[in-house]
């Protein structure tokens, strides 16, 4: 061989030999790269091809009335869902699936098309749709079951209880605001799944959070119905856009009836839109009109400034302030205070309110919750406005006297009327009583609580006995008497501003009626609002028989023994009074079968109030095992007295 040749052969062995250690070099820093730099991410990426978390939810806690009964409550439901990789005839599986489930072929077919391993195609199904989709027999097509929120009393009490989402989450209402109580455990399962999403293997379970707990409201449910049912009429009756009807103790601030209109069904909330699902006795907030001349009683009688005999002139219905001149609906002219409170005459209550003086009243308004919120358990409260007296004009101040230039929530002046029916204390507001967990056991319970003292008891009753002229004939608001119940109260119909002019409005305004019974011993407080009435506007007129409605009906319902003149005053002149006010019965207090003397009396279905009412008026120790209502005591009932003096009592939340 020549010696050309030989180095010819050794320049090509050195450029095969460079050439695979550049592919060599290549080689392993693509190596370095996907195993070093990139190792984790890569090995991430890989991990989610194969496996996937399942996190289940266990159901809700329910919710119940005051009285054990079901307001919401959680069931088992199917739901459907796909492996879209192992379905082999897309278009014709989405055309019966549409056909079964009555929902959109084209979604159907768009979620199978997917490149995801897993999709739902409808949860929460009927039984009926589950019974025909489990017909077809389609591959690729599963069925599970899921936990879904019902609402068994449907539009009432919708509005406080609010709703759950799909995924067992609260959205609206208490729902929202206790949700961390309701929503119970969440169990995740990692899991290894093959090419088309079939599970292989579960690893777990992982649980977080806690049991869910049950909670017992304030809420009377037949109340709570009542209450829907009037002011649904009403709102038709009078073409109105919205209304409210609140019902509460004043003695404890509990709420026994929370009713909004529109209404809305929050098991199928989705076919409502937002607006309607809004609590409007909470988040709206209006100018309250004349009822606020109560409140404006109530602070010229504490500060001494007035009597009820005191005489004013009323001008006969003009009166000048600064360039603007303020007209009342009729010319009344010297009028005692309360004849002006009866008449409802604004330029009367300027008159009190000249002598109370501007800054005093609005201290006092103050005092009566204006201007901040009532501190209620649901979410989305607002705190209107009350303007500082330096940044109001002269007119300003002398029209904050009858309720303009201002704006509170309804449940605010809701409290504030419960305050004078009260013996002048204002109380929070509260909707949950107490909240449970699965074995009956009080996790955390809620009680009355005085914000504040107002005014004074004898202040309060004589502003009562002012106001029950508002309800007699020539009064603003005779149609919210109930028959057999003394009632007082106060009207008001309060102009909207118009939001393009930035001036009152002539034909939108908002209709009140704010009041209690029986009047010199007040069970409960009931505020009644309409929006936009339309007709006559007044509150005397649209909202007073919603009042009358449901406050008769809730008196004869709490067992409020009615009030009738004795025999003898029968024939006396019409518009005297001659009553006799019985005191509240509690209804839970009624026993079929009377106990008898000297022995232990039988207090099964008694709540623990109840109990420790009862047992104190007979020297009894009682030992209180569990929450909700009585099931079990010992000794048993008609024991001798004599022999025993502590009473054991178990107690189970209501099925």
């Amino acid at each position: 061989m020549r010696i050309k040749d030989k180095r010819w052969i050794r320049i090509r062995i050195y450029v095969t030999g460079i050439c695979f250690l550049l592919v060599l070099g290549v080689i392993f820093l693509r190596a370095y790269q996907l195993q070093i730099v990139e190792g984790s991410k890569l090995s991430s990426l890989a991990k989610e091809g194969y496996t996937g978390r399942v996190i289940f939810t266990t159901q809700r806690g329910s919710i119940f009335d005051r009285n054990g009964k079901e307001l919401a409550v959680s069931i088992e439901v199917g739901s459907v869902y796909s492996y879209p990789k192992m379905v082999r005839d897309k278009t014709r599986t989405a055309a019966l699936i549409a056909s079964a489930l009555d929902i959109d072929k084209g979604d159907i077919l768009k979620k199978l098309q997917s490149s995801r391993s897993f999709v739902w195609i409808k949860r929460k199904v009927t039984p009926d749709e589950i019974k025909r989709v489990r017909e077809l027999n389609l591959t690729g097509i599963e069925l599970t079951k899921e936990s879904r929120r019902y609402y068994p009393s449907m539009e009432t009490g919708a509005h406080v209880i609010g709703f759950a989402s799909q995924d067992n989450k609260g959205i609206e209402g208490i729902e929202l605001h206790h949700n961390w109580y309701l929503e119970g455990q969440e169990i995740r399962l990692n899991r290894i799944h093959d090419a088309l999403g079939r599970s292989l293997i579960f690893d777990g379970p992982k649980t977080e959070n806690h049991d869910p707990y049950d909670l017992i409201l304030t809420l009377d449910k037949d109340i709570s119905y009542k209450a829907q049912r009037a002011l649904r009429k009403a709102v038709q009756r009078s073409g109105a856009g919205s209304g409210v009807c609140i019902v509460m103790r004043p003695r404890t601030g509990e709420i026994l009836a929370m009713a909004v209109v529109p209404e809305f069904n929050p098991n199928i909330f989705w076919r409502f839109r937002p607006y309607e699902w809004r609590n409007r006795a909470v988040t709206d907030c209006f100018e309250p009109g004349s009822t606020l001349k109560a409140f404006l009683l109530a602070a010229a009688l504490e500060d001494g400034v007035i009597t009820p005999e005191t005489v004013l002139n009323c001008e006969r219905g003009e009166y000048a302030i600064g360039d603007y001149v303020i007209h009342d609906r009729r010319p009344f002219g010297m009028l005692p205070v309360k004849e002006i409170i009866r008449f409802s005459s604004n330029i009367g209550a300027i008159k009190i309110g000249q002598r109370l003086g501007a800054k005093r009243f609005h201290y006092y308004l103050q005092r009566f919750g204006f201007g901040e919120r009532t501190g209620i358990d649901f979410p989305g409260e607002r705190k209107g406005t009350l303007k500082s007296i330096k940044n109001t004009s002269l007119l300003g101040q002398n029209t904050l006297y009858f309720g303009q230039g201002m704006s509170a929530s309804l449940i605010q002046l809701a409290m504030a009327f419960g305050a004078i029916a009260n013996g002048g204390h204002l109380m929070r507001p509260y909707l949950v009583k107490s909240i449970v967990d699965q074995r009956g056991e009080v996790i955390r319970e809620f009680y009355p609580s005085v914000r504040r003292d107002i005014i004074k008891p004898e202040t309060a009753k004589e502003v009562r006995r002012i106001l029950e002229g508002v309800v007699r004939k020539g009064g603003t608001a005779p149609k919210a008497a109930i028959k057999g119940y003394p009632v007082a109260g106060k009207t008001g119909t309060a102009q909207k501003v118009d939001p393009i002019k930035k001036t009152y409005s002539n034909k939108d305004f908002v209709a009140f009626f704010g009041g209690f019974a029986p009047s010199d011993s007040p069970a409960i407080v009931i505020l009644v609002a309409l929006d936009k009435p339309q007709g006559k506007p007044y509150g005397g007129i649209v909202a007073a028989p919603v009042f009358s409605d449901v406050g008769g009906w809730t008196l004869n319902h709490l067992n409020v023994t009615p009030a009738f003149p004795p025999a003898t005053a029968r024939h006396e002149r019409a518009g005297q009074r001659n009553f006799s006010y019985p005191a509240e019965k509690d209804k839970a207090m009624v026993v079929l079968h009377p106990d008898l003397p000297g022995t232990i009396p039988d207090v099964k279905g008694l709540a623990v109030r109840e109990v420790l009412r009862k047992a104190k008026r007979l020297g009894l120790k009682v030992i209180v095992k569990g929450s909700g209502l009585a099931v079990e005591q010992s000794p048993a009932p008609g024991t001798r007295l004599r022999k025993h003096r502590l009473l054991t009592v178990t107690f189970r939340p209501p099925c």
